[in-house]
């Protein structure tokens, strides 16, 4: 299986880029990771207007990322996503996997979130939270939650 992250901006600080790194090695065994990090939009003001002209920038270059097809699963991070816990995320991913789903794109937007038509593109919107969580943060939240996920599969102790 492949793991596909396609987020905005670079994780900038070295213990982010440690703990991203190091749920990367510990998923090898499991499954293939690909990240793929696009710019951020320049934010020219502090209007609403110039707001949403980021967030649809933003979503149109991860838009253009996204390669579905018949073994493709896209999964966008939305507050107002559908809610799993460590166990759901873990039962979706299987059951993805036995369907023939050989590719999970998991999509991160910026600081100000993705548009809802990228969210509708999308095969699943999920949530981990109502609460806001700074991006570079959510990849590696999200990078441990798979982990998590393919552990829980293989029957391991490490969920608990």
């Amino acid at each position: 299986m492949t793991i596909e992250i396609i987020c905005v901006g670079k994780l900038k600080e070295k213990y982010w880029n440690d703990a991203a790194a190091e749920y990367i090695k510990r998923l090898s065994r499991f499954c293939t990771v690909k990240i793929t990090e696009l710019p951020e939009a320049r934010l020219s003001g502090s209007s609403a207007a110039d707001e949403a002209a980021v967030v649809i920038a933003e979503s149109q270059a991860i838009a253009a990322k996204l390669s579905p097809g018949p073994a493709s699963f896209t999964v966008a991070l939305a507050v107002k996503g559908k809610a799993l816990s460590s166990e759901g995320l873990a039962e979706k991913m299987a059951q993805l996997a036995t369907g023939g789903k050989s590719r999970i794109v998991f999509v991160i937007g910026g600081s100000l979130g993705l548009t809802d038509e990228l969210i509708k593109t999308c095969d699943m919107a999920l949530s981990f939270s109502a609460m806001t969580f700074p991006h570079q943060l959510m990849r590696v939240v999200l990078l441990e939650q798979i982990y998590r996920a393919f552990k829980i599969n293989a029957g391991e102790t490490y969920h608990k």
